[in-house]
């Protein structure tokens, strides 16, 4: 769903890097990964497929 180039591309604008101050986040990839799945499907997120953890803190 998302390659190593997609992401290369996508990394270095998302919050929570190591050189942000006061940001973090576990897994950027994956919740880029999660919002991708929810709008390719058009569902909403608590049809979020377990394999993302649980909907109500993906995000």
């Amino acid at each position: 769903m998302l390659t190593d180039a997609q992401w290369a591309l996508i990394e270095p604008n998302c919050l929570g890097k190591l050189s942000d101050p006061d940001r973090s986040s576990r897994n950027n990839r994956l919740f880029i990964k999660a919002v991708l799945c929810i709008a390719c499907r058009g569902s909403p997120w608590r049809d979020l497929p377990t394999p993302f953890g649980n909907w109500s803190t993906t995000l």
